[in-house]
């Protein structure tokens, strides 16, 4: 059952409560309809109040730039967050990076951090990545940071094997407290985006756009007709 299923059954069952138990003890179907009217619109203006405060978070922690970013932009992006919350932090290497795209130190914990600038859930192969890193740069602890969720099998394996999973509404949370900085998040989301910026990037052999992957050797550009077109270039970043 999803979130917005749950909501639904709480829903009928408050109103049907309310309903029921009005007219129960006054006998009076008008007050029941009207006690069931009130539980109804007690509901809608919550959600209401919940919508627009998530909207304002949204609007202050610049989360729809950081979904515009691609991979690149968004480790270093996450480069500066990171250093706000007081943390030393290495962007390792686009390419062949044992599967941490940051290490970062605070208080000497060394922690592997890997960065999932998606558009949909985050799965298991994140979180067996930073898992496999975590021998081999010497580290404490493994985080994985997206934009996005997880799946449940993901938060299932990241839980029995210690690892940190950081989620949108905590990524917002994080870019909020940089937000009470001097700088702010929006002047950093904008840096990264002049020092990494992602073009318009076109098939060279059917004209569809070309999206950011990641394969066995690290990042790429792939046509998004694949598999119908299977055209790909190097990553280049200035």
């Amino acid at each position: 059952m999803t979130y917005e299923d749950m909501i639904e059954a709480t829903l009928k069952m408050a109103i049907a409560g309310a309903f029921i138990g009005v007219l129960t003890l006054t006998k009076s179907f008008g007050a029941a309809v009207a006690a069931a009217v009130a539980v109804l619109a007690s509901f809608i203006g919550i959600r209401l109040y919940r919508n627009k405060q998530r909207a304002e978070r949204l609007k202050l922690s610049g989360i729809s730039e950081i979904d515009e970013m691609d991979g690149r932009q968004f480790e270093h992006y996450l480069g500066h967050l990171l250093k706000s919350h007081g943390y030393s932090v290495e962007v390792t290497r686009a390419a062949g990076d044992y599967g941490a795209d940051l290490v970062i130190k605070k208080d000497g914990k060394k922690i592997v951090v890997q960065a999932k600038r998606h558009s949909k859930n985050v799965g298991l192969k994140a979180v067996q990545e930073v898992q496999a890193s975590i021998a081999h740069y010497g580290a404490l602890e493994g985080w994985v940071i997206s934009n996005r969720e997880y799946t449940n099998e993901a938060y299932a394996l990241a839980k029995s094997n210690g690892i940190r999973l950081i989620n949108r509404e905590q990524l917002i949370e994080m870019s909020l407290k940089m937000n009470s900085t001097e700088q702010g998040a929006a002047p950093v989301i904008q840096a990264i985006k002049a020092e990494h910026p992602q073009e318009d990037r076109r098939c060279g052999r059917c004209g569809s756009r070309m999206v950011l992957r990641t394969g066995p050797k690290g990042e790429f550009y792939g046509c998004s007709s694949f598999p119908k077109c299977r055209y790909v270039t190097p990553i280049s970043y200035q």
